[in-house]
């Protein structure tokens, strides 16, 4: 820390969860006003990915003035090896990325849509700010996981976020039965997500693998007017099959 400067925090941001799709939400309808004012305050960026950080940074500044104007903004991407592997695992030391908290500024962390850290990378930076003293403040905003989980009717109480499944047909389909038997056994639900260009594949995948009875829940565009939950057991899903979401989607198994 520098002299006669006080430890930065790092700041948890939440942004909108319509990266990715063609329309787009109205920042103030998704994002409080109080997390929007902290928002422009920061001037110091760790981030997913710098673009769409400095889109997310624009949408800001039409209700609240940026400290500091986008160029001159300090953004620093995550390596991309984090992305999909995660923060675990990979050896990675965020420490130098917390050296302007140490000199006393904020930093926001950043990911690309939702919360940064919760099916997203960030959580060794998080880590990494407990170990350095750096207190962490997580700001208010929408968690895709939480919402589907709210709207699929499906157990709240016990749940796990088991991230992406296996791209190997025949290895989806044992994880899915693994998944499945887990959640009947023991009631707990099971979440996750997939690449929207595999989302046809997945829930193919899922009317072929699951036992009549299981519930399967699907949301999509999340926070948009185009937002939709269908949960149902796979029975009705199989008599009417639906096009799979083109967008980024929940998928949800339990009883």
């Amino acid at each position: 820390m520098t002299a006669g400067h006080p430890i930065g925090q790092l700041i948890l941001v939440p942004t909108p969860l319509d990266f990715g799709c063609e329309a787009q939400a109205e920042i103030t309808d998704v994002l409080p006003a109080a997390t929007l004012a902290a928002s422009a305050r920061l001037t110091h960026w760790v981030c997913e990915n710098a673009k769409s950080a400095r889109a997310f940074l624009k949408r800001v500044s039409a209700s609240h003035p940026l400290a500091l104007p986008l160029q001159e903004q300090h953004i620093v991407e995550l390596p991309r090896e984090l992305h999909k592997k995660g923060d675990t695992g990979v050896g990675f030391d965020g420490r130098d990325l917390l050296r302007p908290a140490l000199q006393g500024h904020d930093i926001g962390l950043l990911s690309e849509a939702g919360m940064p850290a919760v099916a997203d990378p960030g959580a060794s930076v998080v880590r990494c700010a407990h170990e350095l003293g750096v207190a962490v403040v997580p700001l208010v905003g929408p968690s895709s996981l939480l919402l589907a989980l709210a709207a699929s009717g499906l157990n709240g109480q016990n749940f796990a976020f088991v991230g992406y499944l296996p791209q190997d047909a025949a290895d989806r389909q044992q994880r899915l039965r693994e998944l499945e038997a887990l959640a009947l056994r023991s009631g707990q639900t099971q979440l996750f997500i997939e690449t929207p260009y595999r989302n046809v594949a997945l829930l193919q995948a899922l009317l072929r693998a699951l036992q009549p009875t299981t519930r399967l829940s699907i949301s999509s565009g999340l926070t948009l007017a185009a937002a939709r939950t269908r949960s149902a057991p796979v029975k009705a899903w199989r008599q009417a099959p639906p096009e799979a979401p083109e967008g980024p989607a929940v998928f949800a198994i339990g009883r």
